[in-house]
């Protein structure tokens, strides 16, 4: 199949095919007596697991290491691994997530409710202070202001 039915079946640009082609994520193909590429089925199939892989987090290297070098020779194991792999990192991304959700929540708060009647400079130490209290800021060391 010519590289614009492919990019149209896939929905990935052709200059999007041509570049993992260029980078060896897939294999490259021959060329047709007039110069044009001519992709068999299979690489649909390829481009949506890449695709897929894009969307969870693999970078494009990490893609290239896990795809079989031929059709029927995909590395069950290390797929698996590398699959576990990326859900473990996703847990301690959302886990990274959540605290930062957390001490932005605080640091609004703080900001929202400090006292009306400090001055400026006072309001900042305030809401420092809060943010020191509930583990958003580190405390500061001794002997420091």
């Amino acid at each position: 199949m010519k590289i614009g039915k492919l990019a149209e079946l896939s929905g990935l640009s052709a200059s999007r095919i041509r570049f993992y082609e260029a980078s060896g994520v897939i294999k490259a193909v021959e060329r047709t007596a007039n110069g044009y590429r001519d992709y068999p089925s299979e690489a649909l199939t390829i481009l949506e697991i890449i695709a897929s892989a894009q969307r969870a987090g693999f970078s494009l290297e990490q893609i290239r290491h896990l795809l079989p070098t031929d059709q029927g020779s995909w590395q069950h194991e290390s797929l698996v691994e590398a699959l576990k792999q990326k859900v473990t990192e996703i847990e301690e991304m959302q886990e990274r997530l959540n605290q930062n959700r957390a001490q932005l929540l605080v640091a609004i708060e703080s900001i929202e409710n400090r006292p009306a009647n400090l001055d400026c400079s006072d309001r900042k130490e305030w809401v420092l202070g809060r943010l020191r209290e509930n583990g958003v800021v580190p405390e500061r060391k001794k002997g420091s202001r």
